[in-house]
């Protein structure tokens, strides 16, 4: 199969792909991954072979081909296809919750140089490694990422980055219990897909629209979460979008429970085990669950710099500043000071997020 057929193959399956005829694509783009001997052409069927299994929930599969798609880059000895090919990587482990792995493919594409893909991609690795440091609960670093991938997303007008930053930074939010601000980002990506969304997937605006379903919840107005919930899940039956559909099904869960709240489950531990150790007079197994609560607070960096109360345990207020450390509002706008109490940078300016 010579280069001009394996082009038209591939976008004979990008046609089927968006038509939900999902399977026909995959099937198109495996006999020119077995029949095709252009180079280019099989790394660009490999990048498809990615997403289609990324969103189908076949993560296994997407890093089996993307493994391949490394391996196809380095015998096209070119920069750019290298770091797609990486980032793809990095894409897949943190699918599968390998996050350090995640972590450490991203550094390698931020370290490789000369590429012309780099300022187009540089953003989607720091929002990868941004969601990778979320899953390892190292907040810090996360906001520190996703304020990156929003840089990249401004000075590239990427809309479409910006609103999957902006679905991001409402999960970190979420997290660390500011549920305006977990709700706020949501939104802002419902309005991108709104106004510049007209030829993107529709997954975006199901993206968007199952954060906001989670952050309604959180704040309490079931009705408005369960709408949202409702048109996320409509659309992932709709493309067959299985991990979206596993999450709405959650949300679902818990807007029906009416719980209302998410715990950071080591503090919830700690925090309940504390409770109960107090009430039955266990002072040494109380003491060991005080030390290991203020432990997981110090480790996850989530602390008030300026009242030195623990953030995550209750909704309210924050504010990032340009350094990325975390405050409660109330704290800073009672504060004189013109500088971050943590680390002492002069600016007070509040950051992206």
């Amino acid at each position: 199969m010579g280069q001009d057929q394996t082009k038209q193959q591939i976008e004979k399956g990008l046609q089927l792909y968006q038509s939900n005829q999902t399977e026909k694509a995959l099937q198109v783009w495996m006999k020119v991954l077995e029949k095709g001997s252009d180079l280019v052409g099989r790394f660009r069927v490999l990048g498809c072979l990615v997403t289609a299994h990324s969103e189908m929930g076949r993560y296994k599969e997407m890093l089996k081909f993307a493994v391949v798609q490394i391996d196809t880059a380095r015998e096209l000895e070119d920069a750019d296809f290298l770091l797609e090919s990486y980032l793809n990587l990095a894409r897949s482990n943190e699918k599968l919750c390998e996050f350090h792995k995640t972590i450490s493919y991203c550094k390698t594409c931020l370290g490789l140089p000369g590429t012309r893909a780099g300022a187009q991609l540089g953003g989607q690795v720091s929002l990868s490694m941004g969601n990778a440091f979320l899953g390892l609960s190292l907040f810090q670093k996360a906001l520190e990422s996703f304020e990156k991938a929003l840089r990249y997303a401004h000075n590239n007008d990427d809309t479409m980055l910006e609103c999957r930053v902006c679905c991001s930074l409402g999960s970190f939010y979420a997290q660390v219990k500011d549920y305006e601000k977990a709700l706020f980002f949501p939104c802002k990506a419902a309005e991108l897909v709104n106004d510049y969304g007209k030829g993107w997937s529709l997954k975006y605006r199901a993206m968007s629209q199952y954060h906001m379903a989670v952050a309604y919840r959180l704040l309490g107005h079931l009705g408005s979460a369960m709408e949202c919930c409702e048109e996320s899940m409509k659309i992932a039956l709709q493309h067959g979008d299985r991990p979206l559909q596993a999450l709405c099904l959650l949300c679902f869960a818990d807007i029906h429970r009416s719980r209302g709240d998410l715990e950071l489950s080591q503090l919830k531990l700690h925090c309940l085990s504390e409770g109960i150790c107090r009430s039955k007079g266990l002072q040494r197994e109380l003491r060991a669950h005080v030390v290991r609560f203020h432990e997981c607070v110090e480790e996850t960096e989530l602390y008030c710099g300026l009242c030195g109360e623990s953030i995550g345990e209750k909704n309210s207020r924050l504010q990032a500043l340009p350094c990325s450390h975390i405050f409660h509002l109330r704290c800073l706008q009672n504060n004189g000071t013109r500088s971050c109490p943590n680390c002492r940078r002069s600016s007070m300016k509040p950051g992206f997020v």
